[in-house]
C-alpha cells in the first residue's frame, strides 16, 4: 500500500467536508470564559464545602486546519479541558461555540449530528478501550451510531484504518488485551478517524507509545491533516514533540492559560516566567554539552491546590519576580506583541506592566535562590534592554513631534503677521494688486 493511499479516507455518506463549512484559517472553535468546577460534598447530607477549581476562565481560539497546542504541569486542567470542548462535561460557567454555534449546554441528542465533527483521543489507552469488545467491534461503532455506510463495507473500512495507523487488518478479531499500550493507542487514533472529523482533541496521543513509534504517529497525525484538513487540539508533556507538531501553543498553569503564543515567537522569546521555566527544563541532545552546567530552572515547591488557589496571579508563590501586585491583582491575558499573549505583570523580555512595583516577595526572593545566575542576568539584561528601547522611541517620538511642531509654527504665524501688515499699511495694500496674493499664500 502507497503512502498516498494510506492517509486516504473516503468521504462518508451524510458526512460534510470541512472546507465547505469552514476555510483554513476561519475560527473553527471559540471558548470564552470556560470554567468547570467539580464539587466537594461531606456530611450525611452530602452537602458542598468546597468545589476543585480544574479550569477556570479559558479564552482562546482554534482556526481551522491549525494544530493548537496545551503544556503545562499535571494537574494544571488540560485534559478537563479538552473533556469540555468536546462536551463530554458540563461546563459550569462560560461558552463554547463550535462553527459559530453555542454548544455550551446541548443535550445527547443535540451533541449526536456533532459527534462526526468533533472526535478525541484519550489519555489513557487501557481504560478507553471495552474490553469485551473485540478491536473491529470497537473501531466500526462510529459507523453503526452514527448511521454511515462507508464504501465496501464497515470491516473492510475498518480493516484500512487499522492499517493507516500501523496495525495488521488481519487483528480485526482480536480484543484489547492482546495488544500493547501503543498498540491501543493507534486503536483509538483509529477510532477517532474514522468518521473524518473536522476537530480531533488528542489527550496525550504518543505518551504511551515507544520513541521510535513516537516519530511514526505525529508523522501520521501531519499527513493525515494535510490530506483532510483536520484541526488537532493536542494535550500533551513532551515540549519537543508540542514543537514539532504545534501552530500555536498554549501554556496552562492551575486552570487558566498563563500565555498563548505562536510556536516560534513561544520558543524562541517566553514572556512568561513559568514558560521560561518550562522551556529550561528541555533536554538539548548535544553530546558537547554533556559536561556542560546546566541553566535548568528549578521552581520552587508544588502546584498549589486547585481548591484554594492564591491570590491574584497564581504562579506568584513560585515566582522569582513575584511583588505586592502579584500577590493582590490578577494579571489579564493581553496581547503584548503581535500574536503573543501573556498573563504577567512582569513579563520576560518585555517591559514590566506594573513598573512602580519593584519589591519583590519574601518568596520571591526564595524562588530566586533556585535560579541559576545566569537566568537572573540575562532577564535583568533583557529587561533592562527592552526599557531602554522603549525609552529611546517615546525620545524619538516626541523629538519628531516637537520638530513638526516647530516647522508648523512659522506657518501658522505668516497670516497673523501679514494681517498686521494690511492693518498698518492699508494704502500699499490698496495699490499693490499682488499684495494680498502673497499674503494668501
Amino acid at each position: 500500500m502507497s503512502d498516498e493511499k494510506a492517509v486516504t479516507i473516503p468521504a462518508q455518506s451524510g458526512g460534510a467536508a470541512l472546507t465547505k463549512d469552514a476555510a483554513p484559517g476561519d475560527t473553527l472553535l471559540k471558548v470564552t470564559g470556560l470554567q468547570k468546577h467539580f464539587p466537594i460534598r461531606k456530611g450525611l447530607l452530602q452537602r458542598q464545602v468546597g468545589a476543585v477549581r480544574a479550569v477556570d476562565g479559558l479564552d482562546f481560539e482554534v482556526r481551522a486546519g491549525e494544530t493548537l497546542g496545551v503544556v503545562g504541569e499535571s494537574g494544571c486542567g488540560k485534559s478537563t479541558m479538552g473533556r469540555l470542548i468536546t462536551r463530554l462535561l458540563e461546563p459550569t460557567g462560560g461558552k463554547v461555540e463550535f462553527e459559530g454555534k453555542d454548544i455550551t449546554h446541548l443535550g445527547v441528542g443535540g451533541m449526536r449530528p456533532l459527534r462526526r465533527d468533533v472526535q478525541m483521543i484519550f489519555q489513557d489507552p487501557y481504560s478507553s478501550l471495552n474490553p469485551r469488545h473485540t478491536i473491529g467491534t470497537i473501531v466500526g461503532a462510529p459507523f453503526k451510531l452514527q448511521g454511515v455506510a462507508p464504501e465496501g463495507g464497515i470491516k473492510k473500512e475498518v480493516q484500512r484504518l487499522l492499517s493507516v495507523v500501523g496495525l495488521n487488518p488481519e487483528h480485526y478479531n482480536r480484543y484489547p488485551h492482546e495488544f500493547s499500550g501503543g498498540q491501543r493507542q493507534r486503536i483509538g487514533i483509529a477510532r477517532a478517524l474514522a468518521l473524518n472529523p473536522k476537530l480531533v482533541v488528542a489527550d496525550e496521543p504518543v505518551s504511551a507509545l515507544d520513541v521510535s513509534i513516537q516519530a511514526q504517529v505525529v508523522n501520521l497525525l501531519d499527513d493525515l491533516q494535510e490530506e483532510l484538513g483536520l484541526t488537532y487540539v493536542i494535550i500533551a508533556h513532551d515540549l519537543s514533540v508540542v514543537r514539532h507538531v504545534s501552530d500555536r501553543i498554549a501554556v496552562m498553569y492551575l486552570g487558566k492559560i498563563v500565555e498563548l503564543a505562536d510556536r516560534e515567537s513561544l520558543y524562541s522569546a517566553p514572556m512568561h516566567p513559568y514558560t521560561k521555566a518550562l522551556m529550561s527544563a528541555v533536554p538539548i541532545p548535544d553530546p558537547k554539552r554533556k559536561n556542560a552546567k546546566s541553566e535548568r530552572i528549578l521552581l520552587k515547591g508544588d502546584v498549589p491546590s486547585p481548591i484554594s488557589p492564591p491570590s491574584g496571579c497564581r504562579f506568584h508563590t513560585r515566582c522569582w519576580k513575584a511583588t505586592e501586585i502579584c500577590r493582590t491583582t490578577e494579571p489579564q491575558l493581553l496581547e503584548l506583541k503581535p500574536g503573543q499573549r501573556v498573563a504577567c505583570h512582569h513579563p520576560e523580555n518585555f517591559e514590566d506592566q506594573a513598573p512602580q512595583d519593584t519589591v519583590l516577595l519574601t518568596v520571591a526572593k526564595e524562588a530566586a535562590e533556585l535560579v541559576a545566575d545566569e537566568v537572573l542576568a540575562e532577564s535583568a539584561e533583557t529587561s533592562a534592554a527592552v526599557a531602554a528601547q522603549v525609552e529611546a522611541t517615546e525620545a524619538a517620538e516626541a523629538s519628531e513631534a516637537t520638530e513638526t511642531a516647530a516647522e508648523s509654527e512659522p506657518e501658522d504665524s505668516a497670516p497673523e503677521a501679514a494681517e498686521e501688515s494690511e492693518s498698518t499699511e492699508p494704502d500699499t495694500a490698496e495699490t499693490d494688486t499682488t499684495a494680498p496674493k502673497a499674503t494668501d499664500k
